[in-house]
C-alpha cells in the first residue's frame, strides 16, 4: 500500500496495522497479550503474584444506530469472554451529532447501556458524552474491564497444528440485524414482508449477538486452545485473523459454516458476502482432536449449536478452502461487506 492510497472505511488492513504498531511502546514485563493483529483483548498482570489478571478492550459502534447501547456493551463483552474472562466494568464514550440530538436521544442511549450492563453483571465505572460536529451519526465507542484467573486464560493465538476449528452459531447474526433494522423501509419497498424484517431485526437478540455465554463455558471447561469473536470483515476475516495471530495455517471447508437461510436471503438482497458480513454472535474456537465431542456436548448442553469447519495446519500449508469438496482461496475482504449498504 503506497503512502498516498486513501484507506477504506472500516479496519485499517493488517499489514498496515501490523507496522503502526511496531512503532508504539508496548513493551512492558505485566503486559502479557499487548496490542497484536487477530487478539481480541489486552491481559495485564496488574497485581504480580495474583492469581487474577486484569483483562482490557476497547471498542466502537460506527456502523449500527438503532440500539446502538446494546451493540456496545455486548461488542466489547464478547472480547473479553473469548480470552476467558468475565466483564466487569464498563466505560463509554458517547459522541451525538450536532444539530440532530436532543435530550430524548441521549436519555435513550443511555437507558440501551444501562439495561445492556445489568444484564450481563457489568458496571458502568464512568465514560464520556458530547455533541459534536465531528459526527454525523451517534457513536458510542467503549472500554470494558474483565478479570481471569491465569489457568483460564485463552489468547487467540494458542491454537496448534492439528487442533479442530470450530464455529459456535451462525454468521452473520449481526449483519442480519443491521441490514434490517437499516434498510426496513427500503427492504419493505422491495417486497420483504414485515414480519420476515421482524424477524431478521430480532437476530440481535435471538440468537442474539452476544457469546459471553459459550466463551465462558468453554474456558471453564478447559478445553479450547483459542477462541476469537467474528467482527468487522465476517468469518473470512476472523480466520485470517486467527491464522495470523497464531502463526499458523487453516483448512476450513466453507459449506460446514453455518448460514440460516433469512441471512443467505437478505444479505443476498445487497450482494454481501455472508462470510465477509460483521458477525458478532458468532464465535470462533479451536481445540485438540480429542475434546472436540465434549465441547460439542457441552455447547449443546446449554443451547448453543457448534460446527466443525476445518482443521490448524502448519504454517507453511497456507490458507485453504474447500467449497463442494473443491479447493479454493479463503475469501478475503479488504472492508466488511456491510459497507456496501452505505456505498
Amino acid at each position: 500500500m503506497t503512502t498516498t492510497a486513501k484507506l477504506a472505511a472500516g479496519k485499517l488492513p493488517h499489514q498496515l496495522l501490523a507496522e503502526l504498531l511496531a512503532d508504539l511502546p508496548t513493551h512492558d514485563p505485566r503486559l502479557l497479550v499487548g496490542p497484536t493483529v487477530g487478539e481480541d483483548a489486552a491481559v495485564i498482570d496488574f497485581a504480580p503474584g495474583s492469581d487474577t489478571l486484569l483483562v482490557a478492550k476497547t471498542d466502537p459502534i460506527t456502523f449500527a444506530t438503532d440500539q446502538i447501547g446494546f451493540y456496545a456493551v455486548n461488542v466489547c463483552a464478547n472480547d473479553l469472554a473469548v480470552s476467558g474472562a468475565t466483564p466487569r466494568f464498563y466505560l463509554p464514550t458517547l459522541l451525538l451529532p450536532a444539530s440532530q440530538s436532543d435530550a430524548a436521544l441521549a436519555r435513550t442511549v443511555f437507558a440501551q447501556i444501562g439495561a445492556a450492563c445489568r444484564a450481563i453483571g457489568v458496571v458502568v465505572a464512568g465514560g464520556h458524552s458530547e455533541v459534536t460536529a465531528s459526527v454525523q451519526q451517534v457513536v458510542v465507542a467503549g472500554a470494558m474491564l474483565g478479570e481471569v484467573t491465569r489457568a483460564r486464560l485463552v489468547q487467540t493465538s494458542g491454537c496448534q497444528p492439528g487442533d479442530i476449528v470450530l464455529l459456535v452459531g451462525s454468521a452473520p447474526v449481526e449483519g442480519v440485524s443491521i441490514i434490517a433494522r437499516e434498510r426496513r423501509a427500503d427492504l419493505l419497498a422491495r417486497g420483504w414482508s414485515p414480519q420476515d424484517l421482524d424477524t431478521a431485526a430480532g437476530y440481535l437478540f435471538a440468537p442474539g449477538i452476544s457469546v459471553l455465554r459459550p466463551a465462558l463455558l468453554a474456558a471453564d471447561a478447559q478445553l479450547v486452545t483459542a477462541m476469537h469473536d467474528p467482527t468487522e470483515g465476517g468469518v473470512a476475516t476472523a480466520l485470517l485473523e486467527l491464522a495470523t495471530a497464531a502463526g499458523v495455517g487453516l483448512t476450513i471447508d466453507l459449506d460446514a459454516i453455518p448460514i440460516t437461510p433469512l441471512a443467505q436471503r437478505l444479505c443476498a438482497e445487497y450482494g454481501l458476502d455472508p462470510l465477509g458480513t460483521i458477525s458478532s454472535g458468532a464465535l470462533l474456537a479451536t481445540a485438540a482432536p480429542g475434546r472436540v465431542d465434549r465441547l460439542l456436548a457441552l455447547w449443546a448442553e446449554h443451547g448453543w449449536p457448534a460446527a466443525v469447519i476445518g482443521q490448524v495446519t502448519p504454517a507453511d500449508g497456507g490458507l485453504v478452502a474447500t467449497r463442494a469438496g473443491r479447493a479454493t482461496p479463503l475469501p478475503r475482504f479488504a472492508v466488511d461487506e456491510i459497507t456496501k449498504l452505505w456505498a
